[in-house]
């Protein structure tokens, strides 16, 4: 709209998962991004661990998952071969990039009008972030710079140079002053001055700048995150060690602790769209029991990430009886997000001996009431919502406006953080101890139901091969889907 003021800066966010590859100076994409927890690497990850998911921890901070950038880019290696073609030719090979959601949209803003038509930009900076680049299983963590031997680890019998990979910057920086080339009038001189991972900015956003400040969002997934300080802290309780941000180019890099659970948001979507016993989100708060009645839902679909991660684990619903109805399903779809965040909440103590005295939540799920009091209650310390939900977009602006000025400090955007509603945990110990045991029972019955080949393992149970055709085709088309 002609009303529409310019910006006065941009900054970014995106999930640290999806990726493309692309070729820097032609119109030609690879292929479409591959989402964050598409279940198609998890063999590669599996292959590459050789029975040890911390194989590389050491120097990534990460347990080998299909979860990271890493596998996505062997799974692409594997299966487009007009991308092996290109890395193989001496005339391509300098052109073939691959990055996460931040890196293609720096790369069109900085870039200049394709002459073909309906093709991108080209041309443009291809970089990315501290918090975005530790996600890639690619990156020496201490060191903040990709390293060949984990590439190779990786991706073999692939190679790929690490010129191929984007340019690490601060997550708070003038990358770029923009200009109209990108095709948008309205970018003219403005300054592209932030790109975070959004668990990050999230992090940014609720002002958790000193070691021992945490926060939880409840999004699609959900991510528990606590600030480390300047100290790298290994994990030995399931839990990622990761780089939060980085502020200007002679700042120290600040590390986190992260608990990432694959599913929260949408496991109420699988409610909703899959079973269809609620139309909105909303409902579940309305619908929901009293208690549980003994009734568990573990919503492992994509296997169970922290502080469990294993891969072999499917959703499941225990403990169910004829007098169950819908409104206990909802319940403890609801009761899942505050168990699965207790077990970070205990793994991050564990690895750092630092007691959270209060937690900051975020994200869609804390307009439902009955899961922040519900959470409050099984982590038994005050879960606090703030004025300005949405953490992540103002991180990311937080970090821009550091970068171009607008705050000198995080101190003065801490002042700027406020609280609006504050949940007191309210349970019976012997109700909480009650609760929690139920859950480690029904994780427990989670686990061990896919087999190495990515199929359901039905144990010694016998079949017809028409039934276990059948099976493994049904199988297959959910892991697709």
């Amino acid at each position: 709209s002609a009303q529409l003021k310019p910006p006065s800066l941009i900054c970014l966010f995106n999930f640290v998962g999806p990726f493309s590859p692309f070729m820097y100076y032609s119109p030609y994409i690879h292929m479409y991004a591959i989402v964050w927890d598409d279940v198609r690497t998890t063999h590669i990850a599996s292959e590459v661990a050789n029975g040890n998911v911390n194989r590389l921890r050491d120097k990534t901070g990460l347990p080998l998952a299909s979860y990271f950038a890493g596998t996505k880019v062997k799974w692409l290696l594997d299966n487009i071969p007009e991308l092996r073609q290109d890395l193989h030719d001496d005339l391509n090979r300098s052109s073939v990039r691959f990055g996460t959601i931040d890196t293609w949209l720096v790369y069109q803003l900085t870039g200049a009008k394709s002459p073909h038509d309906g093709a991108e930009n080209l041309g443009g900076l291809c970089l990315t972030d501290v918090s975005n680049a530790s996600r890639w299983l690619f990156l020496d963590l201490r060191a903040a710079t990709w390293d060949q031997s984990l590439v190779d680890t990786v991706c073999a019998p692939h190679q790929l140079p690490l010129s191929a990979l984007p340019i690490i910057r601060p997550s708070s920086n003038i990358y770029a002053v923009l200009s109209n080339k990108c095709g948008i009038p309205a970018f003219e001189k403005v300054p592209l001055a932030s790109v975070l991972g959004d668990q990050q900015a999230a992090l940014f956003g609720q002002a958790c700048f000193r070691p021992g400040e945490a926060k939880n969002t409840y999004g699609t997934g959900m991510f528990l995150m606590m600030n480390t300080g300047e100290k790298m802290v290994p994990s030995n309780h399931g839990l990622l060690t990761t780089i939060g941000y980085q502020i200007g180019e002679d700042g120290e890099l600040v590390y986190a602790l992260e608990g990432s659970v694959s599913h929260s948001g949408s496991t109420v979507q699988w409610l909703r769209d899959q079973l269809g016993i609620i139309s909105t989100a909303s409902e579940t708060e309305t619908l929901a029991t009293e208690s549980n009645d003994g009734l568990y839902f573990v919503p492992a679909f994509a296997g169970l990430f922290a502080p469990h991660w294993r891969f072999d684990a499917r959703a499941c619903i225990v403990g169910m009886t004829a007098s169950h109805h819908k409104g206990h399903i909802c319940r403890a779809a609801l009761e899942a997000s505050a168990y699965q965040t207790r077990e970070v909440f205990d793994a991050i103590y564990a690895d750092s001996d630092v007691e959270l005295l209060q937690l900051k939540v975020d994200g869609g799920a804390t307009a439902n009431s009955l899961l922040m009091q519900f959470q409050a209650d099984m982590i038994n310390v005050e879960v606090i919502r703030p004025v300005v939900m949405e953490t992540t977009s103002i991180g990311a602006a937080f970090a821009a406006g550091l970068a171009v000025g607008v705050w000198s400090s995080t101190d003065e955007i801490k002042k700027l953080w406020a609280v609006a509603q504050v949940y007191s945990p309210n349970m019976e110990e012997e109700q909480r101890n009650r609760n929690w045991q139920g859950w480690q029972k029904a994780i427990e019955k989670s686990m061990g139901w896919v087999d190495d080949d990515g199929h359901v393992d039905c144990g010694e149970a016998q079949q017809s091969p028409d039934v276990e055709s059948d099976l493994t085709q049904k199988v297959t088309e959910v892991e697709e889907a």
